[in-house]
């Protein structure tokens, strides 16, 4: 079951995502209602998706009768509830996730390709870091934007995000996916030379710093297109990630790699701070970044990142200079 929000006619739904089309919750709760007898709650119609997932959702039991029920209709019936993907425009599935959190280096080969050495898990511990989120997630098809103050380095990092249903302290491993209201994708743009006031005094921690800083411009958090819900069905350690810059494959890697799997990831945030429903975390990214070849985002460009069982998640780019020339 996979879960989206969108906006369509100045009003923003819910609904569930299908690959060519979305089917909104309201209408389809009236219609269940009216032939199947599956009664909704009262919060049926609910804006916020994390209200339809598991494990805490308050129509999440709903949400999978009611995707139950759809499976058995025919298609011609199907098809009546369902509203082609271009006839709306896709949102941020979880707009103000109460953390934004992200992993670095928690692939081997990206570590390399960087120019590093990927640690052993019992060496090392997970690299977190940020963005704010009101200011950098944007949704599908909204344009990445490359910032006036630092536009020629900007690269693209495709990632499995995870959303925290269940929030908690001190969660341990073994029980840590079933806090996991679902699954989603990020794309983690990043600047690689971003420089603040290049002719300053420099400092100790001035290239922790740039590093950073590069990753907070506005529109740098591509999410979407839709959260692919928690299940003991989905396993979020055999998902193949992949991303194309122009149609060309930049990206090919798998979650398998990953050198902290979700489930660590999340004992590791808890072992610290209390993580809360909603929470975003972005779990790293495969080797194949451009920063690693010497390519990066132009004017123009149309990223998309796929991962198997969630979607497409795609965004042009755009250079507010060249739009005014």
């Amino acid at each position: 079951m996979r879960l989206c929000r969108f906006r369509l006619d100045d009003l923003t739904l819910t609904g569930f995502y299908l690959d060519h089309a979305v089917i909104p919750i309201d209408q389809a709760s009236e219609i269940a209602a009216e032939t199947a007898r599956i009664r909704p709650p009262a919060i049926a119609g609910s804006d916020c998706v994390l209200d339809y997932l598991p494990p805490d959702g308050a129509a999440c039991e709903h949400a999978a009768l009611l995707w139950g029920w759809i499976q058995t209709l025919a298609a011609d019936s199907r098809a009546e509830l369902e509203i082609p993907l271009e006839e709306v425009e896709l949102l941020v599935p979880l707009p103000t996730p109460p953390k934004l959190l992200l992993l670095a280096g928690n692939y081997p080969k990206h570590v390399e390709e960087r120019g590093g050495r990927a640690a052993e898990r019992e060496a090392t511990f997970p690299y977190v870091f940020w963005k704010p989120p009101t200011t950098t997630m944007i949704g599908p098809g909204a344009p990445i934007v490359l910032p006036a103050a630092s536009p020629d380095h900007i690269d693209w990092e495709g990632e499995l995000g995870v959303i925290i249903g269940r929030g908690g302290r001190a969660i341990p491993e073994s029980q840590a996916l079933e806090h996991v209201a679902g699954y989603t994708i990020v794309n983690d743009v990043s600047d690689r030379r971003f420089r603040p006031n290049p002719g300053r005094t420099p400092r100790p921690r001035d290239e922790h710093f740039d590093w950073l800083h590069g990753k907070w411009h506005d529109t740098f958090c591509p999410c979407g297109p839709c959260i692919l819900a928690a299940g003991s069905d989905v396993d979020p350690q055999d998902l193949r990630i992949r991303l194309t810059v122009n149609g060309a494959t930049r990206q090919d890697g798998h979650t398998g790699d990953m050198i902290f799997p979700v489930a660590a990831i999340i004992a590791f945030l808890s072992s610290f701070m209390t993580l809360e429903p909603g929470d975003l975390i972005a779990t790293g990214t495969p080797a194949g970044v451009g920063s690693a070849r010497g390519e990066y985002l132009r004017h123009g460009d149309r990223v998309v990142v796929s991962i198997d069982g969630i979607g497409r998640l795609e965004n042009p780019v755009v250079d507010p200079r060249m739009q005014q020339s």
